[in-house]
């Protein structure tokens, strides 16, 4: 494999893709250079551009004057889109879907824009940092709270939704605890709820349980906060959250994977989260076969990648509906940001290939050739327009059906476009 190869790779696992003269820059530079900057724009000063749609507060809510929810909604499924396609940091862009992935919450349940978009700041701000700093931080958010009804959590009932999913989903992985220790856990989180008059966490002295508590070996009058500290410190935490990240960046792996195991130790050592990205893309078997040809690009990846690829915005789409037109592609592609389907999230590869989708995702590729600029393609010289495309959309190269299959349409820019697009090459991250 050549550098470039690998550099094109970690641009599309990093980010989003990159175009030819930005793989060139970036094959001169040298793969350790390049990684150097993708992780330090995970803290740089975030881009301005695109401005955060504007949300009603909890105030404007509790007075009344609140705007439509559905509204500022589909305004934030477009702003957050169009950051992912235009952000000079894309690594902290990636790492912010992924970690909405980790921590899934949805706007089905949650009902209020603001606090979706509160909880995808703390993706972005804290994200690079500790995991256990993450996940006190994400399990006094008032998403989450509500999404896992953290508010019916209290002494004389307790609820497990929250104690259960920040073992099974967010921290450990199943097998590693039992029902007991969800519902001691529970009875450590009883009394967090969210003030609906100020929109933020609040703790009752009245609903929580002081009593002796039993988790993972830790005994003691246990609160909610002992709970994340236990539960990320744990020695599954250790291999659970880096065979999660794996999974997302190279290709599907389980906690007991041997990858995992050169993993874990490193991260244990102090769960920080950029080093563990760093272990991954260093890591000798992120450049295999096996990672490059490892994952189906999410339809939230390919639609912004797509739109990164052509320059395309939110107001690209002005015909047909702008942010409502992409929210619709992404709900036909069964992935819409804000918005995961269950406490489990979204699936992977094989979850993302339907007859549906395809069509779905023909609809999209013919409307990008509509309003994108595609002269970068009709310019080039016929036989090197496939060639000039792979660059374009930051591929390696074509297969020999594909190739086949684009030479014989390529003086059609628009349908070698959209071929293109559709094809495995592209599709397969």
């Amino acid at each position: 494999m050549t550098d470039r190869t690998l550099i094109s790779h970690l641009f599309r696992r990093a980010g989003f893709g990159a175009s030819g003269a930005e793989i060139d820059a970036a094959t001169s530079a040298g793969f350790d250079k390049t990684l150097q900057q993708l992780l330090s724009g995970l803290t740089a000063p975030d881009s301005a551009t695109p401005r955060p749609p504007r949300l009603s507060s909890i105030a404007q809510i509790n007075a009344g004057k609140g705007g439509d929810t559905y509204d500022e909604y589909i305004a934030l499924v477009g702003w957050w889109v169009e950051k992912m396609a235009v952000t000079p940091t894309p690594l902290r862009e990636k790492l912010t879907l992924l970690l909405h992935g980790q921590f899934p919450t949805g706007f089905d349940k949650v009902g209020v824009p603001i606090y979706m978009h509160r909880q995808n700041e703390i993706f972005r701000t804290m994200g690079p940092g500790g995991f256990d700093t993450l996940t006190q931080e994400l399990s006094t958010d008032p998403a989450m709270l509500i999404w896992l009804d953290g508010g019916s959590n209290q002494r004389l009932a307790p609820n497990e939704n929250f104690a259960r999913e920040v073992m099974e989903r967010f921290t450990m992985g199943i097998g590693n605890y039992s029902q007991r220790d969800v519902r001691e856990a529970a009875r450590a989180l009883t009394g967090w709820s969210v003030s609906y008059q100020s929109g933020h966490f609040e703790f009752s002295v009245w609903d929580h349980d002081y009593g002796e508590k039993s988790l993972l070996g830790h005994h003691g009058d246990l609160a909610g906060q002992d709970v994340i500290q236990i539960v990320t410190h744990s020695e599954a935490a250790t291999r659970w959250l880096p065979s999660r990240m794996w999974s997302f960046l190279a290709y599907p792996v389980s906690p007991s994977d041997p990858v995992v195991t050169d993993l874990a130790p490193r991260f244990g050592a102090d769960l920080n989260i950029t080093n563990l990205l760093h272990s991954i893309f260093t890591h000798p078997q992120f450049a295999s076969t096996a990672a490059r040809q490892g994952l189906v690009k999410q339809p939230i990846e390919w639609v912004a990648g797509t739109m990164r690829a052509f320059h395309l915005h939110t107001n690209s789409f002005k015909k047909q509906g702008e942010a409502s037109y992409l929210l619709n592609v992404l709900n036909n592609l069964g992935q819409i940001p804000f918005n995961p389907p269950t406490v489990g999230g979204w699936g992977n590869n094989e979850f993302w290939l339907s007859s549906a989708s395809s069509l779905a995702r023909l609809d999209f590729a013919q409307t990008v050739t509509q309003v994108a600029d595609l002269s970068p393609i009709s310019d080039a010289a016929g036989p090197s327009r496939t060639d000039a495309l792979a660059d374009l959309l930051c591929v390696d190269g074509w297969g020999r059906e594909t190739l086949g299959t684009l030479q014989r349409v390529r003086d059609n820019i628009p349908e070698l476009v959209s071929l293109a697009l559709l094809a495995p090459e592209y599709v397969v991250n």
